[in-house]
């Protein structure tokens, strides 16, 4: 017990440290001006590739590699993950869950502490189908977030699978790696013909999930074991979450990439806190898996029909408890606040004061123990808790639902 608390503490402590040591060095403007004329000089020099391959357009090209891109894209996964949930594979679907805010948040900082552009829209073509797609275009371009999403998501899923499988064969292993490196480069190639990405933005993406790949596949037993039958889990990760709010780089202008993170850092919460109780009864090796007699496709869809309003139904109330709850208690606290989305009486208003009405750029400095001056963004931890509640109801509060149902 107190070899646990003293690692953690250690843990907390550091990040803090890092926290307060790059703020006051102001690291992230250093290592920008770096690096960030480099990758818009590749940027530049990229975009005769990129119009070359546009050259080949079509319109069943266009619809392909958009309909790829949604497959692979942080909404399908985030609708994906509670399915494998209830399907009984739990670990699997725990374990991806957790490696895709890792993603989210890694690949979202070099993002944002880079600021490099996309392809420049003319002379390239950039077909946003979706209003996901509008939205990914805001953000920064290096490195490529789908084609980091897609090496460490289906390498991580090919490994799992052949561990489940115990399979040997040479060949089998070959296909299914084969599978997953012509994946990776179709969505490389669908980004950079979609106009969303350069080459480098995808070569980026591609070591860097390389590079996350190699590294959980060496931590993730640790990681699983610690979330099922560790000590102060809950309270640990709580505290980690809440400060990786505010351990964010700065980027040069705002971006939704900020609002990624805070979403599915609130969902590794959620699914944390709610796996660490209910294991024994939901999640352990032993529970039905689809496709047995335990667990048949018409029980699985029963599941499906109770689980996915429920977990709808629980996202809007705790999104509606939230904005009830945070502006309470920072008024009794007298930290200003103010809302750029989720509460328009606070728009531009902090504590009866006009604000920029920006969306939160520089997340350490807002924070009011360290500057009176600012203004925290309440729309941060309504978000935050919207989809801490959301995971929470997947793994705990749903699964219970299904035991009273005999599902």
């Amino acid at each position: 017990m107190e070899s646990a608390a003293v690692w953690q503490g250690a843990t907390l402590c550091g990040i803090l440290t890092w926290i307060l040591m790059s703020s006051y060095l102001n690291l992230t403007p250093k290592l920008r001006s770096l690096v960030q004329p480099w990758v818009a000089h590749h940027v530049i020099t990229g975009t005769p590739l990129i119009l070359q391959i546009q050259n080949y357009q079509h319109v069943f090209l266009d619809a392909f590699f958009s309909a790829l891109s949604c497959v692979v894209s942080v909404p399908f996964y985030t609708a994906f993950l509670p399915l494998l949930f209830w399907s009984g594979h739990g670990k699997l679907a725990r374990q991806m869950t957790l490696l895709m805010a890792f993603c989210d948040y890694l690949g979202n900082c070099i993002k944002d502490v880079v600021s490099a552009p996309r392809p420049s829209c003319p002379p390239v073509r950039r077909i946003t189908a979706t209003s996901d797609e509008e939205d990914n275009a805001l953000e920064y371009g290096l490195p490529s977030s789908h084609t980091l999403n897609t090496v460490c998501l289906s390498g991580y899923l090919l490994h799992y699978i052949l561990s489940y499988a115990q399979n040997e064969d040479v060949y089998v292993k070959f296909a299914g790696f084969a599978l997953v490196c012509l994946l990776v480069g179709l969505i490389g190639l669908g980004r950079v013909y979609l106009g969303m990405h350069s080459p480098v933005d995808i070569i980026g993406g591609l070591a860097v999930g390389l590079l996350i790949l190699s590294f959980w596949l060496t931590v993730h037993e640790y990681v699983d074991s610690f979330v099922v039958s560790g000590q102060n889990v809950t309270s640990f990760w709580a505290a980690l979450s809440f400060i990786l709010l505010f351990a964010y780089p700065t980027p040069e202008f705002p971006t939704p990439s900020f609002e990624y993170h805070t979403a599915f850092n609130g969902v590794a919460l959620g699914i944390v806190s709610g796996v660490q109780q209910t294991y024994h009864q939901f999640h352990h090796e032993a529970v039905p898996r689809i496709f047995t007699s335990q667990l048949t496709i018409p029980c699985f869809m029963g599941r499906m029909l109770v689980g996915i309003p429920t977990i709808l139904i629980v996202k809007f109330c705790s999104k509606a408890l939230a904005k009830w709850i945070l502006p309470v208690v920072a008024n009794t606290l007298g930290i200003p606040i103010k809302s750029t989305t989720y509460i328009p009486m606070l728009n531009g208003l902090s504590n009866g004061k006009k604000s920029d009405g920006s969306k939160q750029s520089g997340y350490l400095q807002k924070l009011y123990l360290f500057s009176s001056q600012g203004s925290f963004d309440v729309d941060t931890g309504i978000r935050f808790i919207q989809y801490a509640g959301l995971a929470w109801s997947v793994v705990d509060l749903v699964p219970s639902l299904f035991s009273q149902l005999s599902l």
